[in-house]
């Protein structure tokens, strides 16, 4: 059996909300999703180093923000993560190596979407897919920070 995942992060991934604000953009989303069995699979995740939060089966490509290049994502994009991974990503600078532009790894375009933060709001069987515009600028705006939405299936 599969698992399907709404998540939203800060676009920022260093920056973690207060639990009350966190609790205002968290009862916002709740209201977005289409039934109690959904509401049930929401949660909110704080973490003391940035994680990865990766789309896993909707990946379909990575590419360089710069120049558009596709990234290999087992050999150059692998390492760059285990790299992060391994000392809690004080960092996400890297260098891409297609056009050697200096960017962040969560700065790549990823397709699907998929980024790297210190907290997020996820729903397990959300029942419904992404987020309009409107409804995520209204979860932004009792957050009081941008956000990012991700698709995960598992």
């Amino acid at each position: 059996m599969s698992d399907n995942y709404l998540t939203v992060i800060p676009t920022d991934p260093y920056w973690r909300p207060g639990r009350e604000a966190a609790d205002r953009a968290a009862a916002v989303l709740a209201g977005m999703l289409p039934d109690e069995d959904a509401r049930r699979g929401m949660d909110m995740m704080w973490h003391d180093t940035v994680e990865m939060v990766h789309c896993y089966a909707n990946l379909t490509k990575i590419s360089c923000p710069y120049c558009g290049a596709a990234l290999d994502t087992g050999d150059w994009w692998g390492k760059a993560v285990s790299d992060g991974y391994d000392s809690g990503f004080p960092t996400l600078v890297v260098t891409v190596p297609c056009c050697a532009a200096g960017t962040s790894i969560n700065d790549l375009v990823y397709d699907w979407p998929m980024g790297f933060a210190q907290f997020r709001i996820e729903v397990l069987y959300p029942n419904r897919g992404w987020l309009t515009d409107g409804e995520l600028a209204a979860v932004t705006d009792a957050l009081g920070h941008p956000l990012r939405q991700i698709l995960i299936h598992i």
